[in-house]
């Protein structure tokens, strides 16, 4: 079949087409944040009520949930759930304008981003560190 691209989940358009569950998601809770229903601040929906309503995986919500995170559109707050970004005072006026469709890049959101970035960063060099002492182990017993 020409211009479909066949994955491990199924079958979407080359070009774009249907979005998949997880961007519909996303989207659904950006335009809840961009129309007012969720405020800056506000508790973003469960993952189990995010599966009982789109009939999603939690794999799927998740996605979702990252992408949220990523494009800085809420925040996590460990133990507490996701909530919706808060915006910085300079967004504060876009906020009353309905087409603004910009991210919250509020300073929390771009707190969390880089906090969640140096822990990936730190993990990343652990794991390179175990390499390096299982390598050196291993060429331990050879001379130079």
């Amino acid at each position: 079949m020409a211009g479909v691209v066949t994955t491990r989940r199924g079958r979407r358009p080359a070009a774009g087409g249907v979005p998949l569950t997880f961007e519909v998601i996303a989207e659904t809770l950006r335009e809840q944040i961009r129309s007012g229903r969720l405020k800056p601040g506000d508790a973003l929906p469960t993952q189990t009520a995010l599966m009982r309503e789109f009939g999603a995986s939690s794999l799927t919500v998740q996605k979702a949930m990252a992408l949220l995170k990523q494009d800085g559109w809420a925040v996590s707050r460990p133990g507490k759930g996701a909530f919706v970004a808060h915006y910085d005072q300079a967004d504060a006026d876009d906020r009353d304008h309905p087409e603004v469709t910009a991210p919250a890049r509020g300073t929390a959101a771009r707190v969390e981003a880089l906090e969640r970035a140096l822990a990936e960063a730190v993990e990343q060099i652990a794991e390179l560190r175990a390499r390096v002492v299982v390598l050196e182990a291993g060429n331990g017993e050879q001379s130079d």
